[in-house]
């Protein structure tokens, strides 16, 4: 039937349909008020952001971050190039502090520098400051790899386990720098030791020790480590704990190192220092556990290893002196006698690293009193110059070696002196560790960096 319509008596019109019929319903229940409108409330709140604001200061103030002042440069600056002739002379430059270079390091347009708890990139001619890394903790040694400035810190905390029983910490904060601008590119922690060398062999960085071998690959993941592991959890995993080492030499592919064992930790041993040759990375996720292509007693005592190449090892032994070839096999090919001093034996290099100039013909040693050249391919020793300073530098095209007040200037292959100019050293004789960049002459004397020119 149809709805009629139906008048309320006040004008208005509404449907037929009684719209109160049927079943009632009560509005949704309102939520609890917040009891949020308090004094006490918002004292609390205040408090928890107070708390919060106090605790990123803390962490601003005790951080990494915070512990480090960095000042980079422009990436626009060209590598000088190396000169074609030789200048009449030789003047120094500039002269900076560098305790923790062992060695001058040159990484592409960049002289860089350590000392204190600083890394510095300088202008080559000048030395003048482009960039600078700091840290609030002592810096241990700078070296290159990857086309970097690498940086070891240390971290003095009785806490950490050292590989030295006498010494507390190690070199546990490994940094690498962009050497243009010194910006940070990579940073990782680590285990070496604090009396470290770095030595890189182009696609990886290894760090010397007495008792423990690090190496790390490009974007600073360790892919070894060889030696007395801290905190080891499978000791059988390392051929032997309880070694010391005497001297390291890196080339693609292989780690070379003089151990000396202690009969407990080697049955065989019988008093013969041993040469074993590693590869630098171990099965996947197993860089505690070397991958040995050999190792080997080499019939004598203060042994050390003084160069590698794809093919070949070559040791120096004393009493009498002589230099040992070891193939991949570890068999040894030959033996050559060389006139070194029994003296120049005493005592291991520093840092585990005999000093040897990788030249474009051949290999020069630096035995402590003079410098032997090698075959670059074989490793038979080509020629003998006594009363040097240091195992020199290839610069356009001859070797530039330091002696008293000089460098003689070398045939690389031959050894006939070409010239010899004169260098003004003030009072230092010492040792002298050498590279170039571009037309600059980089010496390393004792904890001072001289440029020449």
């Amino acid at each position: 039937m149809p709805e009629t319509a139906e008048h309320d008596g006040h004008g208005t019109t509404v449907s037929g349909e009684d719209v109160l019929a049927g079943e009632v319903h009560d509005d949704p229940p309102r939520p609890p008020r917040t009891s949020f409108h308090q004094r006490r409330d918002f004292i609390a709140v205040a408090l928890i952001v107070v708390a919060v604001v106090a605790g990123w200061a803390l962490i601003g103030t005790t951080s990494d971050f915070a512990a480090t002042s960095s000042q980079t440069a422009s990436g626009e600056v060209e590598t000088p190039e190396e000169p074609s002739t030789l200048p009449p002379s030789f003047g120094e430059a500039w002269r900076a502090p560098s305790g923790a270079t062992p060695i001058p390091v040159a990484v592409g347009p960049t002289v860089v520098t350590g000392d204190g708890n600083e890394v510095v990139g300088r202008e080559p001619y000048s030395g003048k400051v482009r960039w600078r890394y700091a840290r609030d903790i002592p810096l241990c040694t700078v070296g290159e790899g990857f086309n970097d400035a690498i940086a070891l810190f240390s971290k003095p905390d009785n806490s950490l386990p050292s590989t030295d029983p006498g010494k507390k910490g190690n070199c546990s904060e490994v940094t690498s720098l962009k050497a243009a601008t010194g910006e940070r590119d990579r940073q990782r922690n680590g285990d070496a030791e604090l009396d470290t060398q770095l030595l890189s062999d182009g696609s990886h960085v290894t760090t010397t020790g007495k008792r423990l071998l690090n190496t790390w690959r490009n974007d600073l993941v360790q892919t070894m480590e060889y030696g007395q592991v801290p905190d080891m959890v499978n000791p059988d995993k390392q051929p032997r704990v309880g070694c010391t080492y005497g001297s390291i030499a890196v080339t693609p592919g292989r780690i070379g190192v003089i151990e000396r064992c202690p009969a407990a930790s080697d049955p065989a041993v019988t008093g013969d220092d041993r040469l074993t040759v590693y590869n630098p990375e171990g099965k996947e996720n197993e860089s505690d556990t070397p991958i040995v292509a050999f190792s080997n007693t080499v019939g004598g005592s203060r042994a050390r290893i003084i160069a590698m190449n794809q093919t070949y090892t070559a040791i120096a032994l004393p009493d009498p002196s002589r230099i040992l070839v070891y193939d991949n096999e570890g068999n040894k090919i030959q033996e050559y006698p060389v006139a070194v001093p029994d003296s120049d034996f005493a005592g291991d290099p520093a840092h585990g690293v005999v000093p040897v100039t990788k030249g474009t013909d051949a290999l020069f040693w630096f035995t402590g009193t003079r410098t032997i050249a090698l075959s670059t391919t074989d490793l038979r020793p080509l020629w003998t110059v006594e009363n040097t300073l240091g195992s020199g530098a290839v610069f356009a095209g001859y070797l530039l070696l330091p002696v008293k007040d000089a460098y003689l200037v070398t045939d690389q292959v031959t050894g006939a002196r070409v010239a010899q100019t004169p260098v003004n050293r003030d009072e230092y004789n010492g040792p002298v560790q050498m590279s170039t960049l571009g037309p600059m002459v980089l010496e390393q004397r004792g904890p001072t960096l001289v440029a020449l020119r």
